[in-house]
């Protein structure tokens, strides 16, 4: 484990105060004296309302309406009604005669302010109580939105709005700008469907929000006649604190799967494939991999296969075929189908891996730039949808993989605080950690303990311990559940890394115990039994000394088990792989710990009709 590549390698592609009350005393009227002074109103459906929350002290709030003659006539009265929820009432208003029946709440222009000429505007505002927001608007009767304007199309849906710098009473909103023919004057910001502020710009921060809380943003754009276009995606966000640090969710069991982006190459393995081998139902999370690090930033990993290859209908998950100019294509589109198809999937982004984890360091020299880099990449509105999280696979820190990382012990805590605090709980973010509980070890190496408050949950990637990189052997299970006499190092398994994590305070339901889809195995070895010598690594399709668990079920079946992994010898060549049966007495050996769940790397291993993630979904049922 210390000198090889582990499997999952892109090397393998080949592979948003009160108001003043001086001087107002003229304007403001006790509810009970509040009478109508306006004429009838009058049909004008070229005018508008549109509601502004000036500010919020906690036992109140002040409120503003704005009416706007959008027409070519001038408007003689206006009267705007709306509903408020129960709770949530006008205490004193000013420049408007308000009254109630019930949570219906209507305002009359003044004598003095009725009056609006085409393209004039004018405001009313009012204190009150409750933290609810007006619905149902009525402006003289018709929509408050106006009516469309002839030759001018309103304005487009704005980008799903993104979440940044989310705490315990507020969340930073951005958005991808609305398009319109003549222009875009302003953006409302709803939340949980009600508009709780207009803005002029594409970002917009909440506050006042309750810690440990989930809430919904979306936004609508306003374009220079006061037209409203479409609502934008939905952005779910949970503020922080109230609930204790993030975890898999109570009583959720992870079953994670690695996708690849090489798998659609050579091994021509597709989204469409966990489909169609029924894995998808048996799954609640994909790692898709691997984004790369580089330059102390996230960047694509592959572009052809993330958002650019086309599918043809056949090969699509929907049977839908790809178009040349729709704007995305890709592992990308095929993902976001199969969340269509099966909503319960999430999806994380994962970058380094055994390749591109030499930048891990460089990022590490400032976090918080990475986060940010690596943010902007996942929730770029392209592929926003598509993606619930990202994942870290760091090999490894402060310790040596394919390159050796000085960044330090602190480094490690320090990029996934960084990766907390720009993701937020809205999102998931995890990390891919090595399985080495020797003493003075990987897991020594770097505060994993201290980092884990952060994170979602920890693959520990338990497999790869042994290998053909040590072409002489002796032969030992990759994957071995526990330690056996003669295990060539001591402190390679799973369980003793499992236990290691939760000494270092790793809470177990964020610990998920990791599964090879995959064998490796020698060659030239005489002896059935583990420890036996050897002249080299056995052949495999993709590389020496590896297979998939597809391939040796067939031509190497298990004939011996050891450390609650299977192993086989055929001829001269010697294999250790984990079967539907060992898979099953993990699971369950997982369960008995308090695990958070299971992953595995990767689906292209298992069988067409998914034997080993049926394995996993059984065993942790």
């Amino acid at each position: 484990m210390n000198t090889q590549p582990p499997l999952h390698s892109p090397r393998f592609r080949f592979r948003f105060r009160s108001r003043a009350v001086a001087g107002l005393t003229a304007l403001l009227l006790p509810l009970a004296a509040m009478v109508s002074l306006a004429s009838p109103a009058e049909a004008a459906p070229s005018a508008t309302a549109t509601y502004t929350k000036v500010s919020d002290w906690g036992t109140g709030f002040e409120g503003k309406w704005t009416v706007k003659n959008t027409g070519t006539t001038s408007l003689t009265s206006w009267t705007v009604e709306w509903d408020f929820p129960s709770g949530t009432a006008v205490t004193s208003a000013w420049d408007a005669d308000v009254t109630s029946s019930g949570t219906h709440w209507t305002a009359r222009n003044k004598s003095y302010n009725g009056t609006l000429a085409a393209g004039a505007s004018v405001s009313f505002g009012f204190n009150g109580t409750g933290s609810g927001s007006p619905s149902g608007c009525k402006l003289n009767g018709a929509s408050c939105d106006g009516g469309s304007v002839p030759g001018d199309n309103p304005p487009s849906a704005p980008g799903t709005p993104s979440a940044s710098d989310i705490t315990n009473t507020s969340v930073k909103l951005t958005w991808t700008a609305a398009t319109d023919d003549n222009g875009i004057k302003n953006y409302d910001v709803l939340r949980d469907g009600a508009k709780i502020a207009t803005v002029t710009g594409t970002t917009y921060t909440n506050t006042g929000l309750t810690a440990g809380t989930d809430y919904s943003y979306t936004v609508q754009a306003r374009d220079t006649a006061d037209q409203t276009g479409p609502v934008s995606g939905a952005r779910a966000v949970r503020t922080t604190g109230g609930g204790g640090d993030p975890g898999p969710g109570p009583g959720s069991t992870v079953k994670l799967g690695y996708f690849t982006e090489w798998g659609v190459y050579g091994r021509n393995y597709h989204v469409k494939n966990l489909d169609t081998s029924g894995s998808a139902s048996k799954i609640t999370h994909i790692n898709y991999a691997f984004g790369n690090v580089t330059g102390g930033r996230c960047a694509i990993g592959d572009a052809y296969a993330d958002y650019d290859k086309a599918y043809t209908a056949d090969q699509s998950v929907d049977g839908v075929a790809d178009t040349w100019d729709q704007p995305l294509r890709g592992n990308f589109n095929q993902l976001r189908k199969l969340k269509a198809k099966y909503p319960h999937i999430k999806v994380l982004w994962s970058f380094g891996g055994w390749t591109w984890s030499g930048g891990f360091g460089q990022a590490a020299a400032n976090p918080a730039a990475f986060a940010q880099s690596c943010y902007d990449l996942v929730e770029d509105p392209r592929w926003a949808d598509v993606f619930d999280g990202i994942d870290l696979d760091w090999e490894y820190p402060n310790a040596c993989g394919l390159s050796c990382d000085t960044s330090g012990p602190a480094a490690f805590k320090n990029m996934m605080q960084a990766m907390r605090a720009k993701f937020g709980t809205g999102n998931l973010v995890t990390a891919a950690v090595t399985a080495d509980a020797s003493a003075g070890g990987k897991i020594d190496a770097a505060d994993y303990g201290g980092a884990a408050q952060y994170l979602n949950w920890y693959n520990v990637m338990t497999y790869d311990f042994f290998g053909a990189w040590a072409a002489q052997g002796p032969t030992a299970p990759h994957s071995p559940l526990t330690s056996y006499p003669g295990i060539p190092q001591a402190g390679f398994n799973s369980a003793e890394a499992i236990a290691k994590f939760k000494a270092k305070g790793v809470p177990s339901a964020k610990l998920l115990l990791g599964i090879g889809f995959y064998g490796r195995g020698w060659t030239g070895v005489t002896q059935s039994a583990p420890g036996g010598s050897a002249t080299g690594a056995a052949p495999g399709t993709y590389e020496q000394g590896i297979e998939d668990y597809k391939v040796l079920k067939n031509s190497c079946p298990a004939n011996g088990t050891v450390a609650g992994t299977a192993y086989a010898h055929c001829g001269t060549n010697w294999w250790s792989y984990d079967t539907p049966a060992t898979v099953g007495s993990k699971m369950s050996w997982a369960k008995g710990q308090g695990l958070g769940g299971a992953f595995f790397w990767e689906f292209s291993g298992d069988t067409a009709n998914g034997e080993l993630v049926s394995a996993i979904n059984s065993g942790l049922n």
